[in-house]
């Protein structure tokens, strides 16, 4: 059993591979849209494309098994899933409702607690609490962290981080429909002027650059690629909000309450969805994905539905 979705090609991903476009507009991983297409369910005027095949502008048909695959079981303590590790490096699946790391305040699971808990050593630099942590997702975010497990490897991320060398790929929902559907928000941002657990586009801010563009548009919202230049607390968020396009599910910054019971979002659609990085050691390419979580899967489908 299948069911037809008929989506339009983004600007963005004209001229891509027809395997590789369909995973980043539906969320899918690459071998899993790979196989759509191969099976055949991918059409464009009546036309059956293969995953070889470059997107020009038009409407793709789409047939999609109607059973969702069972997601993988975690595999480490606090709900994390390792998607790729060796002796340097972890990268891990963050669910929602985890920090990257002990602070203040916070008494929920953290990724380094729960890698401790595994059994998982990690990079002896740094803060106590922050050993091996090279990047950060918030708590309300979902998706792909890597982790280093020795000194060197922490060293070199950490090089790569500052020097943005790292592909960091996120998928949102903005509220609205974005025009221009891709471009550049480039704002700077820092402590919201009058509330102090925020941030903002303020004057005189942390330079702050974000590219996206619009996968997929429903009548209420737009699913959105997101891809950092910079990588400030809560870009994408303040950026989303500034253009007057907030995330949905996003109380916080200015998302709308009624949008986000009707989607059953308890959170901000948000989902660090691809990263990639050269290795700090063997110096390959590491490159991962990873699927939307349940909570996001549900609110999406509502909005196709």
């Amino acid at each position: 059993m299948s069911d037809t979705r008929y989506l339009p090609v983004p600007d963005a991903l004209v001229g891509q591979r027809a395997d590789v476009a369909l995973a980043r507009m539906l969320g899918l991983s690459r071998s899993k849209a790979a196989d759509i297409v191969a099976a055949g369910g991918v059409s464009v005027d009546g036309r059956t494309l293969g995953k070889s095949d470059l997107l020009a502008d038009g409407i793709l048909a789409v047939d999609l098994p109607n059973e969702r695959a069972a997601l993988p079981e975690p595999t480490i303590p606090g709900g994390l899933v390792s998607v790729y590790e060796d002796e340097d490096i972890i990268v891990i699946d963050k669910p929602v409702g985890v920090a990257a790391h002990p602070s203040p305040g916070w008494e929920g699971p953290t990724v380094t607690g729960a890698l401790a808990s595994a059994g998982i050593t990690l990079a002896p630099v740094g803060a106590a609490e922050r050993q091996g942590i090279v990047h950060r997702l918030d708590v309300g975010t979902s998706g792909l962290m890597v982790v280093a497990k020795t000194a060197p490897a922490y060293s070199a991320l950490k090089h790569a981080f500052k020097e943005r060398t790292v592909e960091k790929i996120y998928h949102a929902v903005a509220q609205g429909h974005l025009e221009p559907t891709q471009g550049t928000i480039d704002a700077p941002i820092g402590r919201h002027p009058t509330a102090d657990y925020k941030f903002a586009v303020v004057e005189g801010g942390r330079a702050s650059i974000t590219h996206y563009a619009v996968l997929e548009m429903f009548p209420s919202a737009s699913l959105v690629e997101v891809h950092l230049e910079t990588g400030r607390t809560h870009q994408i968020r303040v950026h989303m909000a500034a253009i007057k396009h907030p995330l949905a599910g996003d109380i916080t910054y200015g998302g709308d309450p009624v949008m986000a019971k009707k989607l059953g979002l308890k959170r901000q659609w948000l989902h660090a969805k691809e990263l990639s990085f050269e290795h700090p050691t063997r110096h390959g390419e590491v490159r991962v994905t990873t699927e939307y979580p349940e909570d996001l899967a549900v609110a999406l489908a509502k909005l196709r539905g």
